[in-house]
């Protein structure tokens, strides 16, 4: 006698985990959110870093009511080194987040060469690192001549050029390396990764390429004490960083001519005279 045996109900699929699902390309408004929130950690940083330094070094004394903490910080960072020092801490707490932050965030679009991916893998062709470097050479002069045009002799200064002028030379290297590596590294995950990426899901190339570019010149513009003559040079810089963003598929030949860049920005602090 045989038995007629019931197959098996088939096997239901697992039930997807909320928690490990790749997160959606990033939207305009986490984009701006990022951007707004890296430059807000570097002013929290420097306060908090600035009061910190101020009560180690014995210029501020809590104890002697708040309205002695302004003057102190000032007496602070009237000492040799200090104001590097503060400039290191803040771009590394803030760049630090930032980046963690993005990775977190987003973790399956960082090596994605193509957007709505940030682009951190390889290039297409290895020349497109030797075109990085060239345009991170050419770029500072064309933009330079480009902003002496529009300035009419009115001095073009960055905030970071006037703090390595007046930085000792140990300090100033430590803040050389950290200008054309973390700073360029974040910079453009910012501007040619998340807010890239976001444009383009709304925008045609040109115009992505456009408002990213904009975004950036505005938000080095404090740095440059709102010297609207400068905008067109970063906005070119900006410009042609997308395109090589775009163009190798890749975000390191970006980074590698941002980094050049800022190379010949700080190559100053080592050929004048400083304070030791």
């Amino acid at each position: 006698m045989y038995h007629q045996v019931s197959a098996a109900p088939p096997s239901l699929p697992p039930a997807a985990d909320p928690f490990s699902r790749p997160a959606p390309a990033p939207g305009l408004g986490a984009a701006a959110g990022l951007i707004a929130l890296y430059f807000a950690l570097q002013l929290v940083a420097s306060g908090v870093m600035a009061l910190a330094l101020g009560i180690a070094s014995g210029f501020v004394h809590l104890t002697q009511g708040f309205a002695q903490v302004g003057p102190g910080i000032r007496a602070m960072l009237a000492q040799p080194g200090r104001p590097a020092l503060l400039a290191i801490v803040t771009l590394g707490v803030a760049a630090g987040l930032t980046l963690q932050l993005a990775w977190r965030r987003w973790p399956a679009l960082w090596r994605q060469a193509r957007p709505p991916g940030f682009g951190f893998t390889l290039p297409r062709q290895g020349w497109f690192f030797a075109l990085a470097i060239a345009l991170g050479l050419v770029a500072p002069l064309l933009g330079g001549w480009l902003t002496q045009l529009l300035a009419h002799g009115h001095p073009v200064t960055q905030n970071i050029e006037q703090l390595g002028m007046s930085t000792p030379a140990g300090w100033r290297i430590a803040l050389a390396l950290l200008a054309t590596t973390l700073g360029p590294l974040v910079e453009e995950l910012l501007f040619r990764g998340v807010l890239l990426s976001a444009l383009l899901r709304r925008f045609r190339i040109g115009w992505s390429m456009a408002i990213s570019a904009l975004v950036f010149a505005l938000a080095h513009l404090p740095g440059l004490q709102f010297a609207w003559y400068a905008l067109p040079d970063l906005m070119l810089l900006a410009l042609a960083l997308a395109a090589l963003r775009l163009a190798s598929r890749s975000l390191w030949p970006a980074v590698l001519a941002h980094g050049v860049n800022n190379l010949l920005a700080v190559a100053a602090w080592f050929v004048v005279s400083h304070p030791h």
